[in-house]
């Protein structure tokens, strides 16, 4: 409106609500689009007298969306689904099969076989049956329009199918975390049975048997150790750490009998030498995942292998970890280059969603370039479908996205083909009696209630379509005559009110001065943010100041807010830090943790290189999303993220001189 470059007296939801765009003619058909939700489909819009064009095909990746809805989530456990030797068969494959089919193979797979043994065959089977359902949904809304239904009032039917799949899921998923329980179990009995153990060792060594029945006992004890099953993550380290003490203890309480002991040193030896080959055979293994897995069984073996003899111990353990290193790097590097290529993926989609949106919001005016659109959108379509997943917390948020602009673009397309007449003819009518409406309140001194009515017609107006051409300009004008008539009338009235704004200027200064006060406390850390976010609520529930004033306290505030913030999160660095001492402190004074403070190092060092990369590859992006809408928005997010990665860096950095003072 005519209010738009003003600055009024006014209260500023009143002042935003009086501007209308200057492009509202040409953006009407996007506004009233976008008012209606409904279920997306990617189709072309058929021309009554051309032939309908080609559909990129998304079942697949709809299919898979479907069945890794949070509703499927299950809980992620390494004895369930990694236990490659429970696996009775492979993975079946299930494309092709009916609804019906699959829910009798489904039935079948979880009443006849162990629940730990069917979890790739689940999958495979949610994503068919979710391939079917979805089909099955398209050709319903299809037949629904043909029929000639609106596709914003289809609505697909209750299909008794889905709801038999989630109760057999809901029970695969109640057998599955019985399994989990009944495994957790077995860990803490485990773990009973391996304490009875330690126990019996410790008796051993103060036992007045004779030598070889003593050794005889030991070895019956350690192969009890090593048919017990797995324990508790949690008590591992400590576990074996206790068990390979009495363990030595033990050779060194039969050590007269030099023979024996040899004998034993012996065979852990080979035992080991073993366990080194085939984690050095491992750093060959072609899938990074089977080798990683492969790895933790073996260092469990390394665990239950008694001690070898000292001239070979640091030996045995520098090859054990260096094949072992060699593949934890691969198995690193598997996940980043993933990670880096799925951000990639990302990235390239959110571009093609913004061509898609450009078609969208820019629709064209005539067949000839409703066929080139369309036709653009095919190939973007096209190389959608050649790009891999995005990360898993984006991924059905940009294919919703991407699917959403090409709904939108189609349904365009087909009102254009179908109603542009008469809708254009339906519209101008509602738009001359909104103009009519707006023209007898235009002279009205009921300023809320006006105000109130004038913003209702300017919603109902965006939210009717476009009108013939030779008619937009004429209506456009004499809509927007009438608005900017009154509320320059409004505006005019309003600026003589100042008393209230002088009061919220004066409210505002004393609130700053507080907001100061605030920032100089020393003990601010210990509820700084609540009192600072309730700081921010009371500015904000002043009203508004006079407009000489505005900028400046307004300026004063944000650097006052600024500097207050900026301390705090200095004080939770300080306490983050001080934290940090301490474990390094309590590392040392354990003794013996050389190992465990260089892997502190180490894992530091590497999240630190891994940053650096993160914001090189930021400021270098910077430079691309220059040449992409909104790009003042992305590059402020960007610099953002760069920004805390910065300071995360600094962190970093200063924990690993605190690691290399402490080694002085």
């Amino acid at each position: 409106m005519a209010t738009e470059n003003k600055e009024l007296s006014v209260p500023e939801e009143q002042v935003n609500a009086t501007r209308i765009e200057d492009t509202m003619s040409a953006s009407t058909a996007s506004a009233n689009e976008e008012s209606k939700k409904e279920t997306p489909t990617v189709e072309s819009a058929k021309d009554p007298e051309t032939v309908e064009e080609p559909v990129v095909d998304f079942s697949d990746e709809e299919a898979e969306l479907a069945a890794n809805a949070p509703e499927f989530d299950l809980e992620e456990n390494d004895e369930v689904d990694d236990n490659k030797e429970n696996e009775e068969s492979g993975t079946i494959d299930y494309s092709g099969n009916s609804n019906s089919q699959l829910l009798s193979a489904f039935s079948e797979l979880l009443h006849n076989h162990p629940v730990q043994t069917i979890r790739k065959n689940v999958d495979a089977i949610k994503i068919a049956f979710y391939k079917n359902y979805r089909n099955e949904v398209d050709q319903l809304r299809k037949k629904f329009i043909e029929g000639g239904g609106a596709i914003e009032e289809f609505v697909p039917p209750i299909n008794d199918d889905e709801q038999k799949f989630k109760t057999l899921f809901a029970e695969y998923r109640q057998k599955r975390n019985e399994y989990l329980a009944q495994i957790e179990t077995e860990k803490e009995e485990n773990y009973q049975k391996k304490l009875q153990i330690i126990e019996e060792l410790k008796e051993l060594i103060n036992s007045n048997e004779t030598l070889n029945h003593t050794f005889t006992a030991f070895r019956d004890l350690q192969q009890r150790w090593k048919e017990i099953g797995l324990v508790p993550q949690s008590v591992v380290k400590d576990l074996w750490e206790t068990y390979n003490l009495h363990v030595e203890n033990f050779y060194n309480f039969i050590k007269i009998n030099k023979e024996l002991r040899d004998l034993d040193l012996k065979k852990n030896y080979e035992a080991k030498i073993q366990l080194c080959e085939e984690a050095e055979a491992l750093v060959l293994e072609p899938s990074v995942i089977t080798a990683f897995h492969r790895l933790q069984k073996l260092h469990e073996q390394w665990r239950e292998i008694g001690p070898v003899a000292n001239e070979y111990k640091d030996q045995l353990w520098d090859r054990f970890r260096e094949a072992s290193s060699k593949i934890n790097k691969r198995h690193q590097e598997y996940f980043d280059a993933l990670k880096e290529e799925q951000k990639k993926n990302l990235d390239l989609k959110t571009e093609l969603c913004v061509k898609a949106e450009e078609l969208v919001t820019a629709p064209p005016v005539s067949r000839k370039e409703w066929n080139k659109a369309s036709e653009q959108l095919i190939e973007i379509q096209k190389v959608w479908k050649t790009i891999g997943f995005a990360p898993k917390k984006d991924n059905t948020k940009i294919y919703e996205r991407f699917r959403n602009a090409c709904d939108r673009f189609f349904e365009n397309k087909r009102n254009f083909y179908l109603q542009i007449k008469a809708e254009m003819e339906t519209n101008l009518q509602l738009k001359n009696e909104i103009c009519a409406l707006a023209e007898s309140m235009q002279d009205s001194e009921e300023w809320k209630k006006t105000t109130d009515e004038l913003i209702a017609l300017q919603k109902r107006w965006k939210e009717i379509g476009p009108v013939a051409r030779r008619h937009s300009d004429a209506v456009w004008k004499r809509f927007r005559a009438a608005c900017d008539h009154f509320f320059e009338r409004k505006a005019a009235h309003f600026s003589t009110i100042d008393t209230q704004y002088e009061e919220n200027f004066k409210q505002k200064q004393a609130l700053l001065e507080e907001l100061k006060a605030f920032v100089e406390r020393e003990d601010m850390a210990n509820d700084g943010f609540e009192t600072l976010k309730e700081m921010q609520r009371r500015w904000s529930e002043i009203g508004f100041v006079p407009i000489k004033q505005k900028d400046a306290i307004q300026s004063e505030y944000r650097k006052v807010v600024d500097a207050a913030f900026a301390k705090l999160r200095g004080n939770e660095k300080e306490r983050h830090l001080e934290r940090f001492k301490g474990k390094l402190q309590s590392l040392t004074s354990e003794g013996n943790n050389d190992r465990r403070i260089r892997h502190e190092r180490d894992r530091l060092y590497n999240k630190m290189k891994q940053l650096e990369a993160d914001i090189a590859l930021l400021e270098n992006n910077i430079g691309f999303f220059s040449k992409s809408k909104n790009a003042e928005s992305m590059i402020r997010d960007v610099n953002e993220k760069i920004a805390k990665a910065k300071q995360e860096m600094e962190t970093i950095i200063e924990k690993i001189n605190l690691i290399d003072k402490q080694g002085e």
